[in-house]
């Protein structure tokens, strides 16, 4: 079959589900993974055909797409920090907007070779402690969680991208030291209010893990405040405390590092949402 034919099929099939941008994006993610083929290959080769056995795992996944299945999910990998990531059920896909803290993190660290010790509060894909051990190759980085199903896919990532990382499978609600103190800690917990999930789409609701995304409406600030708490007892003077945060909690989640922290500074995403908070230990 001709492949523009195929991509027609994908946008006469998934543009009433997804937007069209988002639709082409699917079909040229696709084609690279399974046909080995780069997205400007119909410039150059308009009349493309491809087999019987190349256009299979298309329609395959096709049909998962229309059931809302994550593309990240079909392929069984994404991209953060131009690294890459396996992601399956038991993670959280790495979002652009959590891109951006560690960004901000690396851009105000002066000395990338430093010693340092960074603690990282709910591993997921291991995105966020991977990239800043890659980035700060003499960093001692820890990263801890409650899933062991989400270390285990953290630890295939680390092992990937041959980085070192300390493992720590804990609920950070249950414990108040590590016995060591952090120059910075960052963490992107649960935020995700019960009330906010008709904002969600099913892509997200379905096939990513509740216990990564969300929190109660009476108590959703519940991570923020033991981590705020945990950080105040084991970072170094000066030490940084990083959040990701609910865009619509940036002034509550300010107040609350405000009784612990200094220097206090609530940044906005690409989207232009508060998303991302930084103090400083007195």
């Amino acid at each position: 079959m001709l492949l523009k034919e195929i991509k027609n099929i994908f946008h006469r099939e998934l543009d009433a589900i997804y937007q069209k941008e988002e639709v082409s994006s699917f079909f040229y993610l696709l084609i690279e993974h399974y046909v080995g083929l780069q997205r400007f290959i119909l410039v150059i080769e308009p009349n493309l055909t491809v087999t019987k056995k190349e256009e299979s795992p298309l329609f395959e996944a096709l049909s998962k797409l229309k059931l809302n299945i994550p593309i990240q999910h079909i392929i069984g990998k994404t991209e953060f920090m131009d690294l890459e990531f396996i992601v399956n059920k038991n993670v959280l896909i790495p979002r652009p907007e959590t891109e951006e803290l560690v960004r901000w993190i690396l851009s105000e660290i002066e000395d990338h070779q430093a010693e340092l010790k960074i603690l990282d509060i709910g591993t997921g894909s291991g995105c966020i402690p991977i990239s800043l051990a890659k980035h700060l190759p003499n960093a001692k980085v820890f990263t801890l969680d409650v899933s062991n199903k989400a270390i285990t896919v953290a630890k295939e990532n680390a092992s990937i991208n041959k980085v070192s990382v300390t493992f720590i499978q804990e609920s950070i609600l249950e414990i108040d030291t590590l016995n060591m103190e952090f120059d910075i800690v960052v963490s992107n917990p649960p935020y995700v209010r019960e009330l906010e999930k008709t904002e969600m789409n099913d892509n997200v609701l379905k096939h990513e893990p509740e216990l990564a995304l969300f929190v109660s409406d009476e108590n959703p600030l519940v991570f923020y405040k033991k981590i705020t708490d945990f950080a105040s007892h084991n970072l170094t003077e000066n030490g940084k405390l990083y959040f990701e945060i609910n865009q619509y909690l940036g002034k509550e989640t300010t107040l609350l590092l405000e009784e612990k922290f200094s220097a206090i500074e609530l940044r906005q995403d690409m989207f232009g949402n508060n998303r991302m908070l930084k103090g400083i230990k007195n």
